[in-house]
């Protein structure tokens, strides 16, 4: 979690599995308060977790928005800039993704929580309702398929690859290269481009 939008600083650790307590006490120092303090305000650690989830998804709905930018310059460039901002996303606030995408919440039984994580998922989908609507209808694919299996792409390439943690894999080209050829393969397979734009 990045408690500085300025300087994330030197020390900066992100949350994994294992080390929640300790990100807990480094939220609380950084807040001043003691390191117990986080957990009275909750009734557990699943309720503590889906909060911190839940502002998760509300960042990451807002960068994603803000990437795809209404379709502009073009709504393939748009759509390249909310592959790079997921990988971003999974980089720069690997707490916050690993909440939202790790802890195993179920996202029903928290309707803030499912509701924040539909509105992100919602920016895909607003994505892929662009594309197809390029296609005659006849040759159309449903948007919500092709929503899906382009968040399953940049998941497993932002979960695998772009990691700020140790989970990370190496590669021999960056995340956003390898989920720009997926994509590429993905949207020629379906003849929504020929050739993408120069």
């Amino acid at each position: 979690m990045s408690w500085s939008r300025d300087d994330p600083g030197p020390g900066r650790r992100g949350y994994h599995h294992g080390n929640l307590r300790e990100a807990l006490a480094d939220a609380a120092r950084w807040a001043g308060v003691s390191s117990a303090a986080p957990y009275r305000h909750f009734r557990d650690r699943q309720a503590l977790l889906a909060d911190v989830a839940r502002r998760g998804f509300e960042l990451f709905e807002e960068r994603l928005d803000r990437a795809w930018n209404e379709g502009r310059p073009d709504p393939f460039a748009a759509f390249e800039n909310v592959g790079r901002a997921y990988l971003a996303f999974a980089r720069e606030e690997p707490a916050f993704y690993s909440a939202m995408f790790e802890a195993g919440l179920p996202l029903d039984g928290d309707p803030g929580l499912r509701e924040a994580a539909n509105r992100a998922f919602a920016v895909l989908r607003k994505a892929a309702d662009t594309f197809c609507a390029r296609l005659p209808s006849d040759r159309r694919p449903p948007a919500l398929m092709m929503s899906l299996h382009l968040w399953a792409l940049a998941h497993g390439i932002a979960s695998l690859f772009a990691r700020a943690d140790g989970g990370r894999r190496r590669l021999p080209m960056t995340p956003e290269e390898l989920l720009e050829a997926g994509v590429l393969v993905y949207l020629r397979g379906l003849s929504l481009i020929d050739e993408p734009p120069a």
